[in-house]
């Protein structure tokens, strides 16, 4: 999911070789680097974009399982729904804050968002249509990004990493909770099932794409992996999802919509894993660059939501003004 926000990362540093190989030996050492420590440029700039895309995925993502929380079957459903929204949204605001230690302000980051310069993850530009989706996104999407995720508790930057380790707590919530809502359908009536069915065949592919692209296709990966950035490439963390979900749907009784998957023995330096199909990589591009099914009606929604609350922190500025000039004038 967040492989993605390295696409354009700009790695490139210019420090001197000394520099580089004492903040190498420092990360090779497994040593965590800190706000105020020095670092390569590049090191920032890159962990700037991935945290910032990684937040604005976490408030994004609020808005097509947000469009369910009034419609939802009952009033559990409603409560534990409402409750995940807003851990999303506080997973939002723990991301800027360590993105904010890099000397980056969060107006820059979402004046940047609504300007097009930095992304969300592609998986919430498809639309939420039944509530098999809200069951879909917490099983496949919260699934995808549990793998994603818990790798960067040991990331090199440390604000990152501690902010995910209560992130990947609730995340892992959030899964049992969306897998939960898919084997009660397919507990249910075949209308039930045939939702389910329905909702796994829209938002497999997609899931399989919140990994980024093939590793060949990744050319930040290499740079952000010797950093410690990343633990693992796209493709490894892809086959660790694939592996884990495939005997999860073979359970819930549902087929996975991949005919080429299948069962390889060679895999995972022979432990054996699913080999699957072509991934449509072209859709994955489309989606990427703001032409998925509901890109146009998010950016539009964090725009309205940016504007309306503009009063609220021009009101908190001031109210924090005044505070300081008060304790200014009591010294």
């Amino acid at each position: 999911m967040y492989s993605q926000g390295l696409i354009g990362a700009d790695g490139r540093t210019e420090e001197t070789e000394e520099f580089l190989a004492a903040f190498q030996a420092r990360i090779d050492a497994e040593e965590k680097i800190e706000p105020k420590d020095a670092m390569p440029e590049g090191y920032r700039r890159t962990l700037v974009r991935q945290i910032g895309q990684h937040a604005h995925s976490e408030i994004v993502g609020m808005l097509p399982e947000g469009n369910w929380i009034t419609r939802a079957p009952s009033l559990k459903r409603k409560a534990v729904l409402l409750a995940k929204v807003q851990d999303e949204a506080g997973h939002g605001l723990y991301l800027y804050c360590a993105a904010e230690t890099l000397g980056v302000t969060r107006d820059e980051m979402t004046e940047e968002l609504l300007a097009g310069k930095a992304k969300y993850s592609s998986i919430f530009n498809y639309p939420t249509l039944t509530w098999a989706d809200i069951g879909a996104i917490g099983w496949l999407v919260d699934g995808a990004a549990i793998m994603n995720q818990i790798p960067l508790c040991r990331c090199s930057f440390g604000p990152y990493a501690r902010a995910m380790i209560r992130i990947c707590k609730e995340e892992s919530f959030h899964q049992r909770q969306g897998f939960e809502i898919m084997l009660t359908l397919c507990r249910g009536t075949e209308a039930q099932r045939a939702m389910a069915q329905d909702a796994l065949d829209r938002w497999w592919w997609p899931s399989l794409m919140m990994f980024g692209p093939h590793d060949a296709d990744s050319p930040h990966t290499e740079q952000s992996m010797t950093w410690k950035i990343k633990r693992f490439t796209n493709d490894e963390l892809r086959q660790k999802f694939i592996d884990a979900t495939v005997p999860q749907a073979e359970y819930l009784g549902l087929t996975v919509p991949d005919p080429e998957l299948r069962w390889d023995e060679t895999l995972n330096e022979g432990r054996g894993g699913y080999r699957h199909g072509s991934i449509d990589w072209d859709e994955f591009w489309r989606v990427v660059e703001g032409e998925g099914p509901m890109a146009r009606d998010r950016i539009a929604a964090r725009k309205k939501a940016w504007d309306d609350g503009a009063w609220v922190r021009e009101a908190a500025l001031a109210h924090a003004a005044k505070r300081a000039a008060r304790n200014v004038a009591a010294e």
